[in-house]
């Protein structure tokens, strides 16, 4: 009781300010992580960033601030943000990459869809690296052990195709480029679809492309990025009733990552039709047929070597280590006992698993509002308690919570601090 009403005190206090005032806030927010990103950062893709990224961040905020009486200062801030923060440091990095392949500009997950790309257009697997006889099987050259692998499904590799098309020195077909305009153009339909109200789609943009949650992925070459993309655009649609479409491409999601499947499966469990009827065995078959149309054949191709790379190597039993490993409070533990730590690790998953049914028969059936911070929750607990996981990841919680809040926003019966009790 005491947790909900300091929760709904906040919420009266940030919604007392206006639009402006948060953007600024948030802007802040964005420069002291970006300044704190170039300060401490030993990844020199990530530092870059950082480097180039406080000033525009800054000067957003100002705008916001000092803007606060005209029209479209926010517009003019958000675009600031996504110029300043994400299209001219990609653009840089990009450029340095060219003139230094191996400097370090580019998070290893763009030469490893790269490689994965040039693989699939000549006809190849790209899951070729497994261990065996205490060794690495077809280890990748010029590259970490961990790079040999390719911890996702086919139509992930999609993004590294333009490297293999276009021979070029200028470094226009970098994978991070194709990954940046998927997710802008996908980001911004999802965002139109969300809600009809400015307020809402200023904020999904934010949080998706212009905010270090999404600026930061882009310009260094994270892989979530595009998944994220792909989901607000399936849960605008899940949310205007659009249960094939949502289907289709919350099936492209899972057809690139496994972590895209929490989401479909919400969305499979809320899916309505405009008659309020159920109509999550629309978004399944959809989902499932796409899914299977570009996974079954990798897998029946080599099936040892698939797994090796899509199960094994992910969840740390492929005897290479994985650069996943953040200073999370799971990871921290795992490594003073790595007893504690597996212990830690059941104890939030069967936390996970028998709060879940509660929450869910408290508000049965449960919008789609209702289900996404159900799973929003969930996820945040298992990546803070996982004993080798990326910081990274705690994007997907937050994007949930932030797209709970826009479908959320016509209805205001159920206020947000109710949902988070059990």
């Amino acid at each position: 009781m005491v947790r909900s009403d300091r929760i709904a005190s906040l919420r009266r206090r940030w919604e007392g300010w206006s639009l402006n005032s948060r953007d600024a806030l948030l802007y802040a927010l964005a420069a002291l992580f970006a300044a704190g990103t170039w300060w401490t950062s030993t990844d020199l893709a990530q530092w870059r960033w950082g480097q180039m990224a406080t000033l525009p961040y800054a000067v957003a905020a100002l705008v916001s601030l000092v803007g606060r009486g005209w029209t479209g200062t926010r517009r003019l801030a958000l675009a600031l943000a996504v110029l300043g923060a994400l299209v001219v440091p990609l653009l840089v990095e990009v450029l340095w990459r060219v003139h230094s392949p191996y400097g370090g500009f580019a998070q290893p997950e763009v030469m490893v869809l790269e490689r994965a790309a040039l693989a699939l257009f000549h006809g190849h697997t790209p899951y070729v690296a497994y261990w065996a006889h205490g060794h690495l099987v077809n280890p990748v050259a010029h590259g970490a052990p961990y790079e040999s692998f390719f911890p996702y499904f086919p139509l992930m590799a999609i993004f590294g195709l333009p490297a293999v098309l276009v021979h070029s020195v200028t470094g226009w077909g970098d994978a991070r480029l194709a990954i940046t305009a998927f997710s802008l153009v996908l980001t911004f339909l999802g965002a139109r679809l969300m809600s009809r109200d400015e307020n809402v789609r200023v904020r999904v943009l934010q949080y998706g492309v212009a905010l270090p949650t999404g600026a930061l992925f882009a310009v260094t070459g994270g892989d979530d990025l595009p998944i994220l993309a792909l989901s607000v655009l399936a849960v605008a649609l899940a949310h205007r009733h659009r249960s094939t479409s949502a289907g289709v491409v919350v099936g492209l999601a899972a057809a690139m990552k496994f972590t895209a499947w929490p989401l479909a499966l919400v969305i499979i469990a809320v899916a309505r039709d405009r008659e309020g009827r159920h109509s999550g065995n629309k978004v399944a078959t959809s989902a499932a047929l796409v899914v299977a149309a570009s996974v079954v054949p990798a897998l029946f191709a080599n099936p040892t070597t698939f797994f090796a790379n899509v199960v094994a190597f992910p969840l740390g039993l492929s005897h290479v280590n994985s650069p996943a490993a953040s200073p999370l409070p799971g990871h921290l533990l795992a490594v003073w006992s790595p007893t504690l730590g597996h212990l830690l690790v059941g104890a939030s998953f069967l936390a996970v698993a028998v709060s879940a049914p509660l929450f869910a028969r408290r508000r049965w059936p449960l919008s789609l509002r209702d289900a996404l911070v159900m799973v929003a929750l969930g996820t945040l607990v298992m990546i803070l308690t996982a004993s080798a996981t990326r910081s990274g990841y705690l994007i997907y919680p937050l994007s949930m919570g932030v797209w709970a809040w826009a479908v959320g926003s016509a209805r205001r019966d159920v206020p947000v601090e109710d949902l988070l009790t059990v």
